[in-house]
């Protein structure tokens, strides 16, 4: 609607009731980032008038087109559905395979059509049957939920049942796990004995920080105890609906992709770089029990990784789809993670090993076959590399999730490959030592690249469970840290001035029944 109305669109300006839209962005002048603070003022009929959505849904689906290039800039339709019942985030994101000709069949879903996932799923089946296209949703800032994002019951208590995780799981393939609104992977309330579970949590309050978060919330807001979730109403209803992969995303409102700590250029207009951004609020806090959330604690955001065939709509769709993603806290590291029953040893040091991995067993994402008889355990190929303009790993970690003998969720987190600065005593592997200071740090220490195999050492072919990669580098300064540098301020005490980045991969799952979810042809 902006684009509409700074170029005097005849479509736009035409739409009944815009004028009172024109009249404030004229008056803003320069300062164009207030827009869209005029919802609540205004209310936003225009934006319900389906004339009205159907030239801006248009304008999009045409603008991803014309900026597509196959092979060499990718650009997927698509939009968010932003429910956010009493201040808790609900919001997805829709991604269309096609443009123009399928996407521009339908108009968006809108939160004021429902605020129900059951009814946005629906909407997206009526799509593909309508236009024999492809859309799936992905739910995003999970930890804002207070509780809703991944639920055990429906309102009134009952169990979710077998319908809701089909359908589930066949329409939200993926979770984005990191943002600048923080990291959704743990907790260290559900995770005490993982040592790097507490990283940028947004666990105070919903979305809106109007509502204080109450402890039982966070199990249903984070990826691992989702995952681990997932295992305990699939073994009820026969159908796991929370088997996702994970990516990792912006959420920038200001149109800019920056994502690195060194040169963040904020989540909103108005907190861009600037000597006085550290002690800006983001979000006012709305309930006396609640603090402001304020600039400083942001996080730079993330990345979505995508192991695809070629750089074209179809191919990274049919990637994300089928979960051969990761994420990233910011840094370009590179992830591959197979499964097996019987990797050799030697088989990462082979030329031909991904092209192995894919022949012999599976990509993140997917599931492991049965498991062959008088098998010990499945086997990982892990490989990790550094962003080569970043900091070097410190180590990679397996995350381990299962229903033990009593059908409850249990999980673990192994120390699997570690760079020659660390030293493994009586099982346990120390944090490696800070050598940041200010915005400086040393890179003389930690890998390039972890490359290796891991068996799980405590498989027990009767549980169910799910396995992924953690990979964390080295100490390195926060976006914080540059800013107190780069403008000479004093930050506010408590600021934290360094952080440990790091990704994660899809998980790859083990079921000891054959899934029920059908598995996707692979193209080497």
């Amino acid at each position: 609607m902006m684009q509409g109305i700074r170029a005097r669109d005849p479509a736009v300006t035409r739409l009944p009731g815009i004028q009172q839209w024109i009249d404030v962005f004229d008056a803003l002048g320069d300062q164009k980032g207030g827009f869209v603070g005029f919802f609540s003022q205004l209310g936003n009929p225009e934006l319900q008038d389906p004339a009205a959505r159907r030239v801006f849904w248009n304008t999009a689906v045409k603008m991803a087109d014309e900026a597509n290039q196959p092979g060499v800039f990718t650009v997927l339709p698509g939009f968010e559905w932003s429910p956010t019942p009493e201040g808790n985030n609900l919001h997805r994101v829709i991604i269309f395979r096609e443009g123009a000709g399928f996407a521009d069949q339908v108009l968006p879903f809108a939160s004021f059509d429902s605020e129900d996932p059951v009814d946005l799923w629906h909407y997206l089946a009526n799509y593909e049957e309508l236009t024999g296209g492809r859309v799936f949703a992905i739910p995003h800032n999970a930890n804002g939920s207070n509780g809703l994002m991944f639920p055990a019951t429906f309102p009134g208590g009952r169990p979710v049942d077998q319908d809701y995780a089909k359908l589930r799981s066949h329409w939200e393939p993926l979770i984005e796990v990191v943002q600048y609104k923080g990291d959704a992977e743990a907790h260290p309330l559900l995770s005490p004995d993982d040592a790097y579970a507490n990283f940028y949590n947004w666990d105070r309050g919903n979305l809106l920080d109007s509502v204080p978060k109450e402890p039982w919330m966070l199990r249903h807001e984070y990826a691992r105890p989702a995952l681990k979730l997932g295992l305990e109403i699939g073994e009820r209803t026969g159908i796991n609906p929370y088997q996702f992969g994970m990516i990792g995303s912006t959420d920038s409102h200001t149109a800019l992709t920056s994502v690195d700590d060194s040169n963040f250029l904020g989540s909103h207009p108005g907190n861009e770089p600037g000597p006085s951004r550290l002690r800006q609020t983001l979000i006012p806090a709305s309930d006396e029990a609640l603090q402001d959330v304020m600039v400083r604690e942001q996080a730079a955001a993330g990345l979505a990784a995508v192991w695809a065939t070629d750089n074209t709509r179809g191919a990274i769709f049919d990637a994300l789809r089928r979960r051969e993603t990761y994420a990233t806290t910011g840094p370009r590291i590179v992830l591959r993670f197979f499964g097996d029953w019987g990797f050799e040893r030697d088989i990462v040091q082979d030329p031909e090993r991904v092209a192995k991995g894919y022949t012999l067993g599976v990509p993140m994402g997917d599931y492991l076959p049965p498991s062959p008889d008088n098998q010990d355990g499945p086997v990982f190929m892990i490989f990790a590399q550094k962003d080569p303009c970043g900091a070097n790993l410190d180590r990679a970690q397996i995350v381990k999730g299962w229903l033990d003998d009593d059908h409850k969720s249990q999980e673990r987190v192994y120390d699997v490959l570690w760079s020659p600065d660390q030293t493994m005593q009586a099982g346990q592997l120390a944090p490696l030592p800070s050598s940041v200071k200010g915005a400086s740090y040393r890179n003389d220490r930690g890998a390039v690249q972890l490359a290796g195999i891991w068996q799980d050492p405590q498989f027990n072919p009767a549980n169910p469970a799910f396995y992924y990669l953690r990979v964390l580098e080295i100490p390195t300064p926060r976006w914080t840290a540059y800013d107190i540098e780069r403008f000479g301020v004093t930050a506010p005490k408590g600021t934290k001035q360094e952080h440990i980045e790091r990704a994660y991969s899809s998980p790859i799952w083990y079921t000891p029944r054959p899934t029920t979810t059908p598995r996707v042809a692979y193209r080497h």
